[in-house]
């Protein structure tokens, strides 16, 4: 097997805003040295904007930004780097989007009731995406597939067994095991 590219893993953790991805995706980094990336530091400045003045991305926005996370993700393959994202994913075609960066992407969707996603919503400071768009990615958000690789997980556990359960369910290595990914 020598010159064989080493094996990577990418994982995105996906749901509404407010669900709870960055830090679960930041959790999982942590466990097992995924490179963590946040997706929406990718947007462009008018994809922000748009978001800040309340009005929801249309699909014309989100493809760019979609293509350059899955280029983000087939670049650290290239280099046996794995990764783990946190990113909306709402619909299955941004999923497949996703999917044409490196060979396999797995998906965390973090579920949960809209009244719980909205409170955590309008308790977060610092963050562009106002409460006003949850009803809005709720109205596209479609549910991962039968033949989607990946898992569902309720928000209501607390984010460290969120963390577990996803490392647990997918069967990640743990850091040791991960090496300097």
């Amino acid at each position: 097997m020598t010159g064989d590219r080493p094996l990577t893993r990418h994982v995105v953790v996906m749901g509404v805003s407010g669900a709870g991805k960055t830090t679960v995706a930041q959790g999982i980094s942590e466990l097992t040295g995924l490179r963590f990336a946040e997706a929406d530091e990718f947007h462009s400045e008018a994809n922000v904007t748009r978001m800040r003045s309340g009005v929801p991305l249309d699909d014309d926005a989100r493809w760019p930004w979609l293509r350059d996370l899955a280029e983000w993700m087939a670049a650290r393959h290239a280099e046996g780097v794995s990764t783990v994202l946190a990113c909306s994913a709402l619909k299955r075609s941004y999923r497949d989007v996703l999917r044409e960066g490196p060979p396999d992407v797995e998906f965390v969707h973090l579920a949960g009731a809209t009244e719980l996603i909205r409170d955590r919503m309008s308790r977060r400071a610092g963050h562009y995406m106002p409460a006003s768009l949850l009803d809005s990615q709720r109205a596209i958000l479609e549910h991962l597939g039968p033949d989607e690789s990946g898992v569902v997980l309720e928000i209501t556990l607390p984010p460290e067994e969120l963390v577990t359960a996803a490392i647990d369910r997918l069967g990640l290595p743990a850091r040791a095991a991960a090496g300097s990914r």
